[in-house]
């Protein structure tokens, strides 16, 4: 058993993920289900067997680098994505999709290489695969508005990378470490790096490739989605940019703004793309405020944020496979024929709006304790703006409308999914309420030592207050008929600006170029008519040039002209 240890230990976190990736394309399908769920558990088992705190060095031209590095940061988001990946798997069983398989596995491992990445090249390098492995989830729905949305998403991944490429090179040539450790905006490289990991935290202006491409890829790839390039880019924020104060603002602003647009969306995984980004407001806000039970807050917060999220995608995702439908206006009733998924849907319900004895409660808590020990006041009245909010949009809205609306047409023909989908969705759901039950279980792997009481009298009283006026007022707009409806239509937000306005400007650009491209057409076949009619009326004469000489010069610089214009054209 010693010799089979030692033979794992050496092996790099990411490397199995991306052999079972790459073993996913040969596989029978017979194979396929062992093969998905034994890669991730040899996975889990090969990061076990490192130390606590462990690093590998390399030369590469000239270059000191530290391809991976594990502490206590790292560590968690390392068994996060491994027990993400797991809970994903055993959701897909039930697909034939092999690029869907060769896609998630791949991509989770980019994640994994990505966290455990000790500088700044080797964290570019899986940076970009994240991008690409993701960016193929959203194309395996196979539909013109995936493709398009896919599209779309890659030119923010790519563009992140780019960011984080260029910003690395001017932090180096600044006189700085190629390390990944704390980096500051002190140098115009890390304001760069800075906007690369903000557009992977979907900060505020940077954010609509998130509930633009999410809502558009496959139940399964939305479920994947949803774990890992987010909360690469905390545990990047967190990293690099601790204790830096202009995240508290910007982390504050994730959190409220997305309110609004949730409450009149319809698609009701387009919703939870917008709670998503509200989840990542108190990340942010936490990586802000910098000190331990902050930090720890926010890790905290990132974990049980995979699974509660997690869990509410996966029985969207369900209700989708069923009824073909994610439109609110046009589900309801489905607890008829659903109370399974029903029943795991609320638990995540309950776990993001923060109930006690549920997961979100236990971590979300801590962020805005910390918030109040460092006297931002204000931040703290916008968390629990927010955190009615969250309620309304996830807490009810999610559930209410899926679930207990009026009857819907697929209330027939509605059943149960897979199995694989509800024993994934159980997992998820125990996790929840585990650690919101037993949060040591949590507490005690963060990165920092925590003596904090989540169950503290004040708080719990505080929350139920807070979950109990939102849950009167939501019920108060309904019955008084003011509550927001919801639109049947694509809400744009900020990506009006380049699927509307952009494609306008660029209309508007072509018709004038080609405007003046058709009159200078015209023009030039005006000369040449001309010409053609001189030499035709002087053909035989030999003093033609003597006699017309002001019209020859015309003709030659006409010809020259032309000249130019086909060299331009053509070359």
């Amino acid at each position: 058993m010693n010799d089979l240890l030692q033979t794992f230990a050496p092996l790099p976190p990411a490397s199995i993920l991306y052999l079972g990736a790459i073993l996913t394309i040969v596989i029978s399908h017979k194979l396929r289900a062992t093969t998905l769920l034994l890669t991730v558990v040899l996975s889990a088992i090969n990061l076990s067997l490192f130390p606590a705190e462990f690093s590998t060095q390399s030369t590469i031209m000239g270059m000191e680098l530290t391809p991976t590095r594990i502490d206590r940061l790292s560590i968690l988001f390392g068994y996060l994505f491994h027990l993400a990946a797991f809970i994903g798997v055993i959701y897909a069983l039930h697909q034939r999709d092999k690029l869907q398989d060769l896609a998630a596995l791949s991509y989770a491992a980019s994640a994994v290489g990505a966290v455990f990445s000790g500088d700044l090249l080797t964290l570019f390098i899986y940076w970009e695969l994240l991008a690409l492995t993701s960016t193929l989830l959203v194309f395996t729905r196979r539909t013109d508005r995936s493709a398009k949305a896919g599209m779309r998403y890659l030119c923010f991944q790519v563009g992140s990378g780019v960011l984080l490429l260029a910003g690395a090179i001017s932090y180096i040539n600044a006189g700085h470490s190629l390390d990944f450790n704390h980096i500051g905006l002190e140098s115009p490289g890390g304001v760069l790096i800075l906007i690369a990991f903000g557009i992977k935290s979907a900060f505020p202006m940077l954010h609509s490739w998130l509930t633009d491409a999410y809502p558009e890829s496959t139940p399964i790839g939305t479920v994947f989605l949803t774990a890992f390039t987010t909360k690469v880019a905390i545990y990047a924020l967190a990293r690099g940019f601790a204790g830096t104060e202009l995240l508290i603002y910007i982390g504050a602003i994730m959190a409220c703004f997305p309110i609004f647009y949730a409450v009149i969306e319809n698609d009701l995984r387009r919703v939870l793309a917008y709670s998503l980004i509200n989840q990542l407001g108190f990340m942010v806000v936490g990586i802000g405020i910098g000190s331990e039970l902050a930090i720890n807050g926010t890790v905290a917060h990132a974990f049980n944020d995979v699974i509660f999220k997690g869990l509410l995608m996966m029985s969207m995702g369900a209700v989708l496979q069923v009824t073909g439908e994610i439109r609110g206006s046009e589900l309801g009733g489905l607890y008829q024929k659903m109370p399974k998924t029903a029943w795991l849907c609320m638990i995540g319900a309950a776990s993001i709006s923060a109930f006690p004895l549920f997961s979100g409660f236990v971590s979300k808590s801590i962020i805005v304790t910390a918030v109040m020990t460092e006297g931002y006041t204000v931040i703290w009245l916008a968390l629990l703006f927010a955190s009615a909010g969250v309620f309304h949009h996830a807490g009810i809205k999610i559930p209410f409308f899926a679930f207990f609306y009026k009857p819907s047409k697929f209330v027939e023909s509605a059943h149960e999914p897979p199995n694989n989908m509800l024993i994934a969705m159980t997992i998820a759901a125990v996790l929840c309420i585990t650690i919101g039950c037993f949060p040591q279980l949590l507490y005690a792997h963060l990165p920092y030592e925590l003596d904090y009481s989540a169950y503290d009298a004040s708080h719990v009283l505080a929350q139920l207050q807070l979950l109990a006026f939102s849950a009167l007022a939501f019920t108060w707009l309904k019955l008084a008929h003011i509550y927001p409806p919801e639109l049947r239509s694509a809400n744009l937000d900020i990506e009006w600006l380049y699927r509307r306005l952009l494609p306008r400007w660029a209309k508007v650009f072509s018709d004038k170029v080609q405007f003046i491209r058709t009159r200078y057409s015209q023009l030039i076949n005006r000369k040449c008519r001309s010409l053609i009619s001189l030499l035709a009326t002087h053909h035989g004469s030999h003093g033609l040039m003597a006699r017309t000489w002001p019209t020859g010069s015309m003709v030659l610089a006409v010809a020259v002209l032309l000249g130019l214009t086909l060299t331009m054209y053509y070359f």
